[in-house]
């Protein structure tokens, strides 16, 4: 399953490079759980303060409901969730409480005569 998801950075350019910098190499802890919960691609792009996060999940693997428990419930996750949370802001569309939210498909080339 493809799915694209967006968040906005604080407007700091000092975070946004730090936030950046922190994604070249993340803790292998987090690639490792990324991994074993079914996502097979992710790749964060940005144009100023707006992500777009695609993410390529194994539909026999991947849960978002079981996705979202194992992140609560690890200590690991949990720490880099709250230091991610230092850079990320709620996009204006962007549920209170949520982070990445899903963006919806307006066009896809492969479903064209």
């Amino acid at each position: 399953m493809k799915r694209c998801l967006m968040l906005d950075l604080k407007d700091s350019a000092d975070l946004i490079a730090e936030y950046e910098t922190m994604h070249r190499v993340i803790w292998p802890e987090v690639a490792n759980y990324l991994r074993t919960q079914g996502v097979t691609r992710m790749e964060i792009f940005r144009l100023g303060t707006r992500l777009c996060m695609l993410m390529e999940t194994d539909d026999a693997i991947f849960s978002a409901q079981r996705f979202a428990d194992a992140e609560a419930n690890d200590s690991v996750l949990k720490e880099w969730q709250s230091l991610m949370s230092k850079f990320q802001a709620p996009t204006p569309w962007t549920p209170p409480g949520e982070k990445w939210v899903d963006a919806a498909l307006i066009f896809d080339l492969s479903r064209q005569p």
